[in-house]
């Protein structure tokens, strides 16, 4: 039995890296996720440590095949980050990022809610230097709001705690359920980092605005963790099932519209988490194993598309849109490793998401819940759109920008092509990652009905794309001929969003826009009328006091002597008051 916390490697040794010159910084970044995963090897399944810290019962470690998991797959990620992030002299970045890759190592082993809570915070302290880290303003203020969020999410998680312990006597941490009401306390905890509906605009905010290293990072950690902790506490909840199909949805028309391509890929990590949760909503052995088998190949073509585009940025310095195009000349690797990304993203047969999505999709089919089955099987065609072909598409074909610039560096290239070989053998031969999962696997996901649905709605899909697209582009003509007439305004009908700059309005708009306008209008309206009511005030007890003591001889109301009975009658009347309050 090993010996050694999972996550104690990752942070002291990302601790370590601050001390170390670049040469050995990078190859001890390295080793460290692979020193790890050899830790975890030697950890026997069933594995309980526990301590006794200020009277309480932490299991400060629990291994089982739900942790294990995320385990192994925190480990892969931290390596394919370090590999990639190798041409980076910036000591803070790897550091943090192998502290951050330990932090949710932690979280996925903790027994208890006390140990999680650490590890909980700790996500979030060391994650925001990877969004300061880009240096600006911009970077500056979506790092503090991601930080607030963050922290507000461990102070629901404590008080929750706090409120569970209280009516169970345990800390022990299980399934927990919604039967109390405190128990949203924690399940609202999760939901912030795991970007619920309305609590989602922390993820578009701050990973765009990381470096391209950050948000590979960023890509992998917190959004997953949240998604194991809601399969340790909450499976089975029906709740999820509709809050994942929400998820699924509302990101797709963002992303349609979006020019930024690091932000459409940001809402399509929404809409994937989305069927995560809808799997564990749907709970049983199918409905987790798909959802943690998505959230373990998400990790790997999400991380790959992150890296083609944190490519594009390091390359090209645009990551617009509207500013890219024709980079397949220039970038031929990057836009290769960007397409089996894409393919992977879109579940087509013998790519890894595949095998993970049909499961999820199943589990909702054997659920008989057809309506939430029907909104899943359009998110999957939306996603397809904007992430499976947005994102190659735009980035590497389209009109040509005209930008001759070097591939990636070495190290990049390497990194994607691990997480692109990696999507590709998951594809092909499922059981490499089903023998990890937490429950027995009796699902095939290569029968005819499955392979020909989705290949009909990869068809339809890229199919609608095309039109849209060509009917944009028509429309273009029209309007520069000046000849748009009855055509024109038939073409105009559903055309593809023009990939033009701008900003999008999010749920946030109201907390960055609306609120502090809305305040600062009140103050402005009202500071007058609350400025004549304190001068009225000031007066009115200026008249009062001048006449207190003119009554008692000019020595004023609190220069007089009072007598013991007044005093003993005051004691009285503050004590029937505290009663009265507590009591």
């Amino acid at each position: 039995m090993s010996e050694v916390h999972p996550a104690l490697i990752l942070l002291a040794g990302g601790l370590f890296l601050f001390c170390l010159p670049t040469t050995p910084r990078r190859i001890v970044s390295v080793c460290l996720p692979a020193l790890g995963f050899l830790n975890l090897l030697t950890i026997a399944d069933g594995t309980l440590w526990h301590i006794t810290w200020g009277g309480y019962e932490l299991t400060v470690m629990r291994a089982d095949r739900l942790s294990m998991l995320f385990g192994y797959l925190f480990h892969l990620a931290a390596f394919i980050g370090a590999i990639y992030a190798l041409h980076l002299k910036d000591r803070l970045q790897i550091g943090m990022g192998l502290i951050y890759a330990g932090s949710a190592v932690g979280a996925v082993f903790a027994g208890d809610l006390i140990t999680l809570f650490i590890f909980w915070e700790l996500l979030a302290i060391t994650s925001v230097f990877l969004v300061w880290a880009r240096g600006g303003e911009r970077a500056l203020r979506s790092g503090m709001r991601y930080l607030v969020m963050h922290i507000a999410s461990g102070l629901l998680l404590l008080l929750g705690a706090v409120f569970y312990y209280l009516n169970t006597k345990s800390l022990a941490f299980d399934h927990i359920g919604l039967n109390e009401g405190h128990h949203y306390l924690i399940f609202f905890a999760f939901g912030i980092k795991c970007a619920f509906p309305l609590l989602h605009n922390w993820l578009i905010d701050a990973y765009p605005e990381s470096t391209p290293v950050g948000t590979v990072f960023l890509s992998a950690f917190t959004t997953k963790a949240a998604v194991y902790a809601l399969a340790r506490g909450f499976a089975g909840e029906e709740l999820l099932i509709y809050i994942g199909a929400i998820m699924t949805i509302f990101p797709i028309f963002y992303a349609a519209i979006e020019n930024d391509m690091r932000r459409v890929l940001g809402y399509s990590m929404i809409n994937q988490i989305g069927f995560m949760v809808a799997g564990i909503g749907i709970g049983g052995a199918l409905g987790i194993n798909g959802a943690v088998s998505h959230a373990f190949n998400d990790v790997l073509f999400k991380g790959l598309l992150f890296m083609s585009m944190g490519a594009v940025l390091f390359s090209t310095g645009r990551i617009n849109a509207s500013d890219l195009g024709g980079l397949y000349k220039s970038m031929p690797w990057t836009c290769a490793c960007c397409i089996i990304g894409a393919a992977s993203i879109s579940a087509v047969p013998l790519f890894n998401a595949f095998i993970s999505k049909s499961m999820v999709m199943q589990g909702v089919a054997d659920s008989g819940a057809v309506a939430i089955w029907l909104v899943l099987l359009f998110a999957s065609a939306g996603v397809l759109h904007h992430a499976g072909v947005k994102i190659p598409f735009f980035s590497f074909f389209a009109h040509d920008a005209g930008i001759r610039c070097r591939e990636a560096p070495l190290n990049m290239r390497i990194a994607m092509t691990i997480s692109a070989i990696l999507c590709i053998v998951i594809g092909s031969y499922p059981p490499l990652l089903y023998n990890l999962l937490p429950h027995p696997v009796d699902y095939v996901p290569y029968t005819t009905t499955h392979v020909v649905l989705q290949l009909q709605l990869v068809f339809f899909a890229v199919l609608a794309f095309v039109v849209l697209i060509s009917t944009s582009e028509i429309d273009i003509y029209l309007e520069t001929q000046k000849k748009r007439g009855i055509v024109g305004i038939l073409l105009l009908i559903g055309k593809h969003p023009p990939e033009l700059p701008g900003v999008n309005l999010d749920f946030d708009w109201i907390y960055r826009r609306a609120l502090p306008k809305s305040i600062r209008a009140i103050v402005r309206t009202g500071g007058p009328l609350v400025n004549a009511f304190f001068q009225n005030g000031k007066a009115l007890v200026r008249k009062l006091v001048m006449g207190v003591q003119k009554r008692h001889d000019n020595r004023g109301l609190f220069g007089r002597s009072w007598l013991s009975q007044s005093n003993v009658l005051l004691a009285i009347i503050f004590l029937a008051i505290y009663l009265i309050y507590y009591f």
